[in-house]
């Protein structure tokens, strides 16, 4: 029995990959319907499709694109939400996984909640009392300039540690306001949470 080349074993078993009649064949794309339509000119199946031309061995030797401009913008439109809906959906699926390894019931989502809510309310007090402060430190400061008041210009320094107290304020009124929204976050937060939590555990 006559031994074939390795070169000669490797064109056999190329042929043998090549779908039936494709080494007679010099077109091939994927249709509309999602099947592969092979031809020696361009099958009507493949219009408005990108189409590859084969050589004898049916290797791709050139590929035609037959879409128009907008449509393939569509495509690149609809594969790149295709790539974001994945992204989300298992980012999705990542934080289900944390949130059943977070929780073991529902009363646990509750007690978690308390805990935000208390350190969101010692912050709301811990800013609070920095306001006060700040307000104290601007009485004296303003009997300080009331003193210069029709007699000489205050100090540069009165004049600045006067702006600054103000400045602080505001930061810390600005503060005292975000800690208060952050309440109806941390609840929003926490119902989402119960909410996929019970449909998660088969619970709802």
């Amino acid at each position: 029995m006559r031994r074939l080349t390795p070169c000669a074993a490797i064109a056999a078993l190329a042929l043998i990959a090549i779908p039936f009649g494709a080494a007679a064949q010099s077109f091939r794309c994927v249709g509309k319907d999602g099947k592969k339509h092979y031809g020696q000119t361009i099958p009507n199946q493949c219009i408005g499709q990108s189409v590859e031309q084969l050589d004898k061995q049916g290797m791709v030797v050139r590929r035609i694109d037959n879409q128009s401009a907008e449509e393939r913008a569509i495509k690149k439109a609809e594969e790149r939400k295709k790539i974001e809906q994945a992204a989300a959906d298992k980012e999705q699926a990542r934080r289900n996984r944390a949130l059943l390894a977070t929780y073991s019931s529902e009363k646990d989502i509750d007690e978690a909640r308390s805990r935000a809510l208390a350190e969101n309310q010692v912050a709301m007090k811990e800013v609070s009392r920095r306001v006060e402060q700040i307000k104290q430190r601007q009485a004296q400061l303003a009997a300080e300039m009331e003193f210069y008041k029709g007699k000489n210009q205050p100090p540069a320094k009165l004049q600045n540690d006067v702006k600054s107290a103000q400045v602080d304020l505001e930061a810390q009124q600005n503060l005292l306001e975000v800690k208060k929204k952050e309440v109806d976050s941390i609840n929003a937060r926490y119902d989402e949470d119960k909410k996929r939590y019970a449909t998660l555990s088969g619970k709802k």
